[in-house]
C-alpha cells in the first residue's frame, strides 16, 4: 500500500530504518554469520517483545547481545541462571540501611535495556517466574510498590538444546511471553575460519570499542521505528490468514497444544515490524510466512508419539503453512 498521492514520507522513520539497517553490518564486525538472529532481535525491539535464543555453547550468544547493545548505545547486563539463584537476585530486593534506619530498594540486573538471561532453564520455576511481571508489565513490584524498568527493555534468554540433566523446562505460560524463538546456528567453515583469524590477530570480545564497534543507532531510532511500525497497514485477508494459521495448529494431529490468541497477536506484530524493516508500509502473506516459525515454534507442544517419530515443531508448522490457503 503506497503513500497517498502528495503525502510526504516520514523523515524520522526513514532515518530510523537506515540506522537499524546499519546495525547488521556493525554487529557483523565481531559476530559472524548471525544476520538472521540480529534481524530477529531488531524485530523484537520494534515490537516490544522478548527473544528466546537456542544454541549450543560457544556460538557467541553473549557476545551477540553485548554487541547489539553497543551498536544501539544501550545498556546491557547478563545473569547466569543457576539452581541456587533467588528471585531477588534478578529483580532486586529491599535491604536495611543502618545509617537511615530504613529499608532501601537495591535494583537487580533487570534494570537495564538488554538483559541476557543465560541458561534460563537451569534455575527453578520460582526464579523463572520472577521474570513474568518483568516481561509482561515491564516493572518490578516489591512490597506492593511497582518500579518501572527502562525503555527500551528486552529479555534475551538462552537455552542449550542438547543438555537436559539438571534443567527446569520453561512452562508454556512463560514460553508464550517470548515474541520469538531464534535458533543460533554454528558458523560455516569459512565463517569459523574468520573467527579464528580475528582472535589470532588479537580480537578481545571484552573490548568491543577496540574492535571498531560504534553506536550506529539509538533508542530514539527505536521510538521512531515503533511509531512507524504501528502505521503499517494490514489487509483483512492477511489478518484472517494469521488467524487461520494459528487455528490450524490447534487441530494438528501432531500437536497437543496449538498457538494461543497471544501467538496470533505476536505473529501480527512481528510481521508488521519485518514489513517496515524491508521498506514497506503494508504486510504481505510472505511476511507472515517468514515470521511464522520463529513466532510460533515455542508456542506449540508436540504429542509424545510425534516426538518419538522424530517430528519437530518446525516440520508441523511447515505442514500448516503448506495446507492453509494463502490469500491473494
Amino acid at each position: 500500500m503506497p503513500l497517498p498521492q502528495g503525502a510526504a514520507p516520514d523523515t524520522g522513520a526513514l532515518q530510523a530504518r537506515a540506522a537499524l539497517g546499519r546495525l547488521r553490518a556493525e554487529v557483523g564486525k565481531v559476530v559472524v554469520g548471525q544476520d538472521a538472529v540480529v534481524t530477529g532481535m531488531v524485530i523484537a525491539l520494534l515490537a516490544r517483545g522478548h527473544v528466546l535464543l537456542e544454541g549450543v555453547p560457544g556460538v557467541a550468544k553473549t557476545l551477540l547481545i553485548r554487541t547489539i547493545a553497543a551498536a544501539l548505545d544501550l545498556d546491557s547486563k547478563r545473569v547466569q541462571f543457576t539452581p541456587d539463584l533467588m528471585p531477588g537476585d534478578v529483580t532486586g530486593s529491599l535491604i536495611f540501611d543502618a545509617r537511615s534506619a530504613e529499608f532501601q530498594f537495591r535494583q537487580g540486573p533487570v534494570f537495564t535495556n538488554l538483559l541476557l538471561a543465560d541458561e534460563i532453564n537451569r534455575t527453578p520455576p520460582k526464579t523463572q517466574a520472577s521474570l513474568l511481571e518483568v516481561m509482561e508489565e515491564r516493572q518490578v513490584s516489591v512490597e506492593g510498590t511497582p518500579r518501572t524498568l527502562p525503555d527500551p527493555f528486552l529479555v534475551a534468554a538462552t537455552q542449550n538444546p542438547i543438555e537436559y540433566e539438571g534443567t527446569y523446562p520453561l512452562p508454556e505460560a512463560q514460553l508464550d511471553r517470548f515474541l520469538l524463538k531464534l535458533t543460533v546456528p554454528l558458523p560455516t567453515r569459512d565463517e569459523e575460519l574468520g573467527v579464528l583469524r580475528a582472535h589470532h590477530q588479537g580480537f578481545d570480545p571484552r573490548r568491543l570499542r577496540e574492535a571498531g564497534v560504534q553506536a550506529v543507532a539509538t533508542a530514539a531510532d527505536l521510538v521512531a521505528g515503533r511509531a512507524a511500525v504501528q502505521r503499517v497497514a494490514v489487509a483483512d485477508g492477511v489478518l484472517a490468514y494469521i488467524v487461520d494459521l494459528c487455528r490450524a495448529t490447534r487441530v494438528s494431529p501432531s500437536l497437543e497444544l496449538g498457538a494461543s490468541p497471544r501467538g496470533a497477536t505476536a505473529l501480527l506484530a512481528a510481521s508488521k515490524a519485518w514489513a517496515w524493516l524491508t521498506g514497506r508500509d503494508y504486510v504481505t502473506p510472505d511476511d507472515v510466512k517468514a515470521l511464522a516459525r520463529p513466532t510460533l515454534r515455542h508456542r506449540v507442544r508436540l504429542r509424545a508419539e510425534a516426538e518419538l517419530e522424530g517430528v519437530t515443531s518446525d516440520a508441523v508448522l511447515d505442514s500448516v503453512l503448506a495446507t492453509v490457503p494463502t490469500p491473494r
